[in-house]
């Protein structure tokens, strides 16, 4: 009786549970029973309301017999799983899923590294199939986090370790591919996620200790492909929560110093990402970069260094409106940078000792040279109208007389720093410009842009002035003749350096009839600037030779004549005591200027007597040619003899040789004089900081003393005040004057002398309402004057007593 209830019990088993024993054969390593395998899979599809309860059996044997050790029957389980996951496509799946889900996590949940890798297997053959229907309530986290343990493995044997973390890896991947696509996962982007995925691949990017694998078994490169595919599919707004942990994790790992690994990171992330979402990085790295603002020197050329990187390719595209900031940023940081390096007082005068200084300056100098790079390199890889905007916006922020900086605080770095921000924020202005194409000279250099740059051509430092001729090349030589006017020197034959030029547009002719006095007057008062060193001189010939060959019509020839004559009268009269090298220099630079533009018209006469001149100096007075003059032991002569004509070029042979139509020769006559400017009134142009204190000194002693205002009368005041004839005598005589200069004076220089008195009147006015008005309180700050510096201070908005009437 007891066995013959046994023997009825058997065929009682549900079908499914007996097709999912016979799948499994006596000894494991024959492996999976293929023909029942078969039976099993044609159930599945034909009642794929059973798949619920196969699923929950085939994970109860496997539970069993992980903790029985059993690993042969849990491959041939999860064999079994993959194919029937693969076979049916039906809305009874989803239960089934979360059977195998289970399954699978129970696997990565051991310590056996087989079980893990056969786990990640399986669930990589999940995430590569397209479900029908989304999944509402299904979550990955417990993947995230175990996949993301996986690859930070620490397994005794290298062998294991590898294996397991290119499983882990191998998982993450899965996981992307699972979610990134479905709109209802987007929680895999949150930062509890992120936080984890990141750090995974950038960890195993960095550890790549099996560089001789290729393909899928190396970690590295099997992590570098899973983190551009995941940057590849991040959306708009999930950029910001997949580059935080990349920056996260260089701190951490310190990988900033040196930062090698960081610039090939953000290379990989710029190159994933679409295009169109480039200005997210940049913003992300801008703001690190105000982070670490007081950090190490080296730290900070680091993330400078990745930032260059990442403006290079970003500006090859779209990096909508984060131009602006992006200098804005970088430009705070350079100032910041010299303030460290510089110091105030109480910092120089510490306990430190002299080389841990010298050390800390020549890391800032790492720094501030990291951000010129990065300003120029972004400037020049920007399109023409957004680098005209840059050089106004980098120009703005130089500072200079007459433009005071509110974001570069000069008052607190002092002359030196202020020298230093100059030659650093010029040196980027010539990265920017390098290459500038513009098609009228109006719009390269604007009047906004002109005005300060020649104000620094002026400053007491040749480097300065070096700079800022280097930036006048780059604007004005359209057309690349620049590297073949290298050095100044007598050219025999112009014609074979086949300089390109073009006929001089109506629109170049406004803009030197408007800004031609401006660049001859700068180019006249910095060639006799006793610093000038040869650099000066040949740059200046330089800046002579490009504005004859793109913007020299015939009106602007004889400007260039009389401008050299009058190079030649200063040296040779030497009202400003000047030393002989700058005399023989300024010679030197009006002999080799000359030959030059007598080519360049192709005039005969000009050119025989240029050649005469020269003729006669190389014989007599070798001294004032640039061949000489420059070399290192010339000897100079202890005084210019001003009675030998011969050895000078003549106002009347220049005016004879140009006797041909289209040049009026009569002007030759007319002696240049440089227009009077602002600058002219001031004292010897010093630093910013300087330029503030001058001007209130000023201010303080125009006001006049009241005792002095009371003069006492006498018979001779009297007396003077009723003779008027030799007033008269002197007015006629000033009116005389006036005539004949309005008469025979070009009208550029008319124009100049008109524009001084009125900017002389404006001058006046505005010192006058400057001590009788005082502008009304503002957020944004006004400007006060003590002791000699400026300072702004601002009011609040409800400290501020506005009329009845502004009030709403």
């Amino acid at each position: 009786m007891p066995a013959g209830v046994c023997g009825c019990c058997g065929p009682l088993r549900p079908r499914y549970k007996r097709l999912v024993d016979n799948i499994f054969p006596e000894d494991p390593k024959d492996g999976l029973v293929k023909s029942d395998m078969e039976k099993l899979t044609f159930y599945a599809v034909s009642a794929p309301e059973k798949l619920d309860r196969i699923g929950a059996y085939l994970a109860e044997r496997l539970t069993r017999d992980v903790v029985r050790h059993r690993y042969g029957y849990v491959g041939i389980a999860m064999e079994a799983l993959d194919q029937l996951l693969m076979a049916c496509h039906s809305q009874s799946i989803k239960p089934f899923v979360e059977s195998f889900l289970h399954m699978v996590a129970k696997l990565l949940e051991s310590r056996e590294p087989d079980l893990q890798v056969l786990g990640t297997n399986s669930f990589v053959k999940f995430a590569n199939i397209e479900e029908d229907t989304p999944s509402y309530h299904r979550r990955y986290d417990f993947f995230v986090s175990q996949f993301s343990a996986m690859c930070h493995s620490t397994h005794e044997d290298p062998e294991t370790r590898s294996r397991i973390r290119v499983a882990g890896i191998k998982g993450l991947q899965g996981v992307v591919r699972k979610t990134v696509n479905d709109e209802l996962q987007a929680i895999i982007w949150e930062p509890q996620h992120m936080d984890k995925l990141i750090p995974s691949m950038l960890f195993n990017m960095q550890d790549n200790e099996d560089s001789e694998r290729a393909g899928e078994e190396n970690p590295a490169s099997l992590a570098e492909s899973c983190f551009r595919e995941l940057l590849g599919r991040a959306a708009y707004g999930n950029m910001n929560n997949a580059v935080r942990p990349v920056l996260v994790h260089l701190d951490n790992h310190r990988l900033w110093d040196p930062n090698d690994f960081a610039v090939s990171c953000f290379r990989i992330i710029m190159y994933s990402i679409q295009a169109q979402h480039s200005h997210h990085v940049i913003q992300q790295v801008l703001s690190h970069l105000d982070t670490h603002s007081k950090n190490t020197p080296r730290v900070r050329a680091g993330i400078v260094q990745v930032l260059l990187e990442t403006v290079a390719i970003a500006a090859k595209g779209s990096i909508g409106p984060t131009v602006l900031e992006v200098f804005n940023t970088l430009l705070k940081h350079l100032r910041m940078s010299v303030d460290f390096e510089l110091g105030d007082g109480s910092r120089r005068n510490s306990t430190s000792s002299l080389s841990s200084v010298r050390t800390k300056e020549s890391e800032e100098r790492i720094v501030q040279n990291a951000i010129i790079q990065t300003i120029g390199f972004f400037g020049g890889n920007l399109p023409d109208y957004q680098r005209a905007e840059v050089m106004m916006f980098i120009m703005g922020k130089v500072p200079v007389y007459g433009t005071p900086c509110h974001t570069l605080d000069t008052v607190k770095i002092g002359h030196q720093g202020t020298k230093r921000i100059q030659a650093m924020l010029l040196s980027s202005l010539i990265m920017v410009t390098s290459g500038f194409k513009c098609k009228t000279m109006g719009a390269g250099l604007p009047a906004a842009f002109l005005e300060p740059l020649c104000s620094i051509s002026l400053m007491e430092d040749s480097e300065l002035r070096q700079l800022v001729l280097e930036i006048l090349h780059n604007i004005i030589d359209r057309h690349d003749n620049r590297a073949k006017l290298r050095g100044i020197r007598i050219i025999p034959n112009v014609a074979a350096l086949k300089f390109k030029r073009e006929k001089i547009c109506k629109e170049d002719v406004v803009f030197m009839k408007k800004h031609g006095q401006q660049l001859y007057r700068h180019i006249y008062l910095g060639c006799k600037e006793e610093d000038n060193l040869q650099k000066n001189f040949e740059l200046l010939f330089t800046a002579l030779a490009l504005i004859t060959i793109e913007l020299a019509n015939e009106e602007v020839v004889i400007d260039l004549m009389r401008l050299s004559i009058a190079l030649q009268d200063m040296a040779l009269v030497n009202e400003e005591n000047m030393p002989m090298f700058i005399r023989c220099g300024i010679m030197a630079l009006v002999a080799a200027y000359l030959n030059f533009l007598s080519q360049m018209i192709a005039n005969p006469p000009f050119c025989q007597h240029v050649s005469k001149v020269i003729e006669l100096r190389s014989l007599d007075a070798p001294y004032l040619l640039p061949e000489h003059i420059f070399r290192e032991k010339c000897v100079l002569p202890d005084s210019l003899d001003r009675e030998d004509n011969a050895l000078y070029f003549q106002t009347a042979d220049l005016a004879e040789a140009m006797t041909v139509p289209g040049y009026n020769v009569e002007r030759l006559s007319i002696p240049y004089i440089p227009q009077v400017t602002d600058e002219d009134r001031m004292p010897r142009r010093k630093s910013f900081v300087d330029t503030i204190s001058l001007q209130v000194d000023i201010i303080s002693n125009s006001v006049p003393d009241q005792s002095q205002l009371a003069e006492e009368i006498t018979f001779e005041t009297l007396k003077k005040a009723i003779d008027t004839t030799g007033l008269e005598e002197q007015e006629r005589e000033r009116r005389r004057q006036v005539m004949e200069k309005f008469q025979k004076a070009p009208f550029e220089e008319i124009a100049a002398h008109c524009e001084s008195k009125a900017n002389m009147l404006h001058d006046r006015l505005a010192q006058i309402f400057e001590l009788t008005i005082r502008p009304p309180p503002s957020p944004s700050g006004t400007v006060t004057v003590t002791s000699g510096h400026a300072q702004y201070q601002s009011v609040p908005v409800y400290e501020m007593k506005f009329p009845d009437l502004c009030v709403y």
